[in-house]
């Protein structure tokens, strides 16, 4: 166990009295650097080796050994002159030394001495130190990092993370083309992650004891590795006193670990040079710096040869978790610290308090969440102990309360859930090293007495209670799995249908979902606090009524936080970031309720106070708009396009148009404009067959047309769903016709979320509008106008489902539940439909440029942004809007409006448009 700086600082001062007066290189420096490691309770032999050979390329290409008088591989090489010489020259010496030495040996330090003065160069911070001899007593911290006392900055973004994975991914690739893999391989990585780790962070004592065991104790063709592995691992889960006496002295040394971490009997891999070589390159990096918040993730992408091509995308930034986190409980908890400071009882109830908090991710991946959960109460309450430190001694062995056995966690596959345990251990033990270098006392916790509690289930199947009794529970938090219903696999199908027993409509839930309806149903009775990363579609479109209904109405839930929508991403380039929400929820009330918002989805969030929470995550009521058949509004009735379902028989590009009426120019008159959404956006023309109100049997005399009629019979006869086989009767129609008679306004179903405002136009009759386009017949130019603003707009961004993240419109709850502005002035009306005009009249002004190009945030015109802004005044003046202009304020404002609309509607009205909607 390393000393403490109390008495390490007494032993410098017997030092210096000692060797004020040498000034002999070679009488007494060895003599000197053994006393030196003493200082700090280090026996130098087993760390550093006297003159050490290297080989030297010298001019004329000649090999030469040099010797270094002291060098401990990777961490420190000393050169050592006599009294009075130049330590400048000593340096470049040292450093002279460095193309002789392996890469994975290179050291980080190298410090010069002539017995009167030290220099010390930190060769990774650039940090350069020199002192006298009878200043050593006052420099002593810089050599943490012999006395086991070094506590390193971690980082997340540090290149040293991804180097670890890689070099652990060679080992992994090594050992399973060997022929060893499976479980037996997943922990036998798991324990080296460990104990790479311990031999940089002083679990081992000294420090790399473990890496120079391995050197010095095994072959270099690695044919004994493996055995003395097993060995190595059996006697770190046996305690002290039970090892056999002749146990070898190096091994004897190792500390006993416990937490059954190494209890479990493995098979024993067979090594070779090639193994070996990995294992120690892997050792060569300072596992101190390793973050356990993201490496785990990393650890678990070696086992995939497909994740490992884009090593880095599969870990969460610790920026995200902390969104999380901080607006759950951290916040609060910085702000009780906050208000305690000076007063030793309220920060002694505070770290009660810390001890108390008990936190379950029932998807812990790595446990990438819980880590960081953890790291944060750690320094909350690291920094009650320095606070309570000033006015008071305190047993530091004791005082230190919080523990990774309040951490819970469920996780599906073995591999990851064996990490995140070790993660957090791992985690106790940085915590651990920083209170030793804050209070000059070695803290850690070997061998390892609690444990946090980390279950390989299906935290859907499995009862949560079990695992941590509600009564002991504080938190629910994590990032459960975000499939789509379009996309789950048989076994998450199987798993929604277990959640959600008797919940109509769930089969369009995410699969995300399961986890808000678990948590729901378990704090039932308690104050615990929940918070979830999200797909955003949980918050939009038809999956808020399936959801969120009964989470209010039956769970009584309330929402306490939120971020809106957010790019949930990672630190690796060129990988898609996912679009997510967090939505924070318990069953008491908050006074304080907030909603973070970026002003771009990769945005710094900013926070604002809410009254209440609603599912769309707005500060307005809770409403949960409906899926109505028409709109509660008296306007005209949205319809969906006409869907061909011909397998691209009966639609037609340019190309394919232009050719086919050269070979049959009678076939022209059943072919029509056809007009889809991108089409309509990007200015792509296309055509259709439409035999909609003709004589098919005109086809016996148009071979070519017939052919394509032909090819749409076969491809409905071969589908599995009935009910396009039976539309193969009628070949030549389309499955569904809804083509207007009327002009009509076109509205895309789909539209990408950069654009500001979704194009739409006005058509004529004789252009065939798609499937993926709605019509609105019988629109006017108000219509248009307040469909095509910013108000409308607010309201689809906030209701309307999403295709990736793509505004994806819907009738029956975007259009339909729509509130416009009620009784307009004729003054209003005409100003509305002018700002129409002028935002129809500013896109004519551009011929050559589509719609995509006009609505392009980086090229709108300015005449087309100015022509918007003035359609948005006349709207809003007609709405009677005050409100600030940014979309949540002003979507607010339109479920006020909505709820203020509902109430005048007489009960029976309600009840009657009930009934015709079932």
């Amino acid at each position: 166990m390393p000393l403490s700086w109390n008495e390490i600082r007494d032993r410098s001062v017997a030092f210096v009295r000692e060797w004020a007066d040498e000034s002999s290189e070679d009488a007494e420096a060895k003599s000197f650097w053994d006393a030196f490691f003493k200082v700090f309770g280090v026996e130098r032999r087993r760390l550093a080796q006297f003159e050490a050979p290297v080989s030297l390329v010298r001019n004329g290409g000649k090999t030469a050994t040099g010797y270094v008088d002291l060098f401990w591989k990777g961490r420190l090489l000393v050169e050592h002159k006599s009294r009075g010489k130049d330590l400048n020259r000593a340096y470049d010496q040292a450093i002279d030394y460095f193309e002789g030495i392996a890469d994975r040996d290179l050291p980080r330090y190298v410090l010069v001495s002539d017995f009167a003065r030290f220099r010390l160069d930190d060769l990774e911070t650039g940090d350069k130190h020199e002192f006298a001899l009878k200043d050593l007593p006052k420099n002593l911290r810089l050599f943490g990092f012999v006395a086991g006392y070094e506590s390193r900055p971690v980082r997340p973004q540090d290149p040293v993370n991804l180097a670890a994975a890689e070099r652990m991914g060679k080992l992994h690739d090594k050992l399973k083309a060997s022929g060893f893999e499976g479980h037996d391989l997943e922990v036998f990585l798991v324990r080296l992650l460990f104990c790479l780790f311990a031999d940089d962070t002083g679990i081992f004592q000294p420090i790399q004891s473990f890496r120079e065991w391995i050197e010095g104790r095994t072959a270099q063709d690695g044919s004994d590795l493996g055995g003395t592995l097993a060995k190595f691992f059996e006697v770190l889960n046996t305690p002290l006193e039970k090892r056999q006496k002749t146990l070898d002295e190096k091994l004897a040394a190792f500390a006993y670990v416990n937490g059954k971490l190494f209890a479990e009997r493995l098979s024993i891999p067979d090594f070779d040079a090639g193994m070996r070589a990995a294992l120690l390159d892997a050792a060569a990096l300072d596992w101190s710096r390793i973050s356990p918040a993201i490496f785990g993730a990393l650890f678990q992408s070696i086992m995939d040869p497909k994740a490992r091509r884009n090593l880095g995308a599969h870990y969460t930034s610790e920026e995200n978790i902390l969104k999380l986190i901080e607006a759950l409980f951290l916040d609060d908890l910085r702000a009780e610290l906050a208000a305690a400071k000076g007063n030793a009882n309220k920060l002694f109830e505070l770290q009660k308090k810390l001890r108390t908090l008990t936190f379950l991710d029932p998807a812990c991946g790595c446990g990438n969440f819980l880590v960081v959960a953890y790291r944060e109460l750690r320094e909350i309450e690291l920094e009650i102990l320095r606070q309570v430190e000033k006015n008071r001694s305190l047993d530091i062995f004791h005082a230190v309360q919080v523990n990774v056995d309040q951490f819970y966690g469920i996780e599906i596959e073995e591999f990851p859930a064996q990490i995140a345990q070790v993660a957090l251990w791992l985690t106790d033990h940085q915590m651990n090293q920083k209170v030793s270098a804050e209070f000059g006392l070695y803290f850690a916790r070997l061998p390892l007495v609690t444990s946090p509690t980390i279950v390989h289930g299906n935290a859907l199947r499995l009862d949560w209670e079990a695992i941590v009794p509600k009564e002991k529970l504080t938190h629910i938090l994590g990032n459960p799995p975000f499939s789509g219903a379009m996309v789950m696999g048989d076994s998450q199908r199987e798993d929604i249908d277990a959640v959600f027993t008797d919940l109509k409509g769930a089969g369009v839930l995410d699969y995300v979902a399961c986890w808000f309806w678990k948590a729901a149903g378990l704090i039932q009775g308690t104050r615990i606090e929940v918070a979830f990363v999200s797909t955003s579609s949980i918050c939009q479109g038809e999956q808020v009524g399936i959801l969120w209904r009964p989470l209010l109405d039956r769970f009584h839930v309330s929402i306490t936080f939120a971020h809106r929508t957010f790019s949930w991403s990672n630190e690796a380039r060129g990988v898609a970031a996912v679009h997510c929400v967090i939505v924070g929820f318990s069953l008491s009330e908050r006074l304080k309720r907030r909603i973070f918002e970026s002003s771009a989805p990769s945005g710094v969030p900013h926070f604002m106070l809410a009254k209440n929470i609603n599912p769309y995550l707005l500060d307005a009521p809770n409403i949960l708009l409906p899926n109505r058949d028409l709109p509660f509004c008296t306007v005209p009735e949205l319809r969906y396009g006409s869907m061909p379902r011909d397998g691209g028989n009966l639609l037609l590009d340019e190309s394919e148009y232009l050719t086919l009426v050269a070979q049959e120019p009678k076939a022209a008159q059943f072919i029509k404009p056809f007009v889809g959404a991108d089409g309509f956006l990007n200015g792509i023309p296309r055509w259709c067959i439409w035999f909609a109100g003709e004589d098919p049997t005109a086809l016996r005399n148009l071979p070519v047309l017939r052919g394509r009629v032909e090819a749409t019979k076969a491809f409905r006869l071969a589908s599995k769903a009935s009910t396009t086989r039976a539309f193969a009767a009628t070949p030549y129609l389309f499955c569904q016709i809804a083509q207007p008679k009327t002009e009509y306004v076109l509205v895309p179903a789909h539209s990408s979320e950069n654009r500001q405002f979704i194009p739409l136009g006005f058509m004529g009759p004789k252009s065939i509008l798609g499937n993926s386009c709605f019509s609105l017949p019988g629109a006017s130019l108000f219509h248009f106008a307040v469909l095509q603003g910013t108000m409308h707009m607010a309201w689809v961004r906030y209701t309307c489902g999403r295709l990736e993240s793509r505004y994806r419109y819907s009738k029956d709850i975007v259009y339909n539940n729509f509130p416009w502005p009620k009784g307009p002035t004729v003054k209003q009306t005409a100003a509305i439909e002018e700002g129409a005009r002028g935002v129809l009249s500013a896109r004519e002004e551009f011929p050559d440029s589509t719609l995509a190009d006009l609505y392009d945030p980086l090229t709108m015109p300015p005449v087309l942004v100015k022509a918007h802004a003035r359609l948005d005044k006349a709207v809003d003046a007609a709405y009677g809007y005050k409100g600030k202009s940014t979309d949540a304020e002003r979507a607010a404002f339109l479920f006020e409006l909505y709820q203020k609309y509902m109430s005048l509607f007489p009960t029976e009205a309600k009840a009657a448009r009930k009934r015709r909607k079932s």
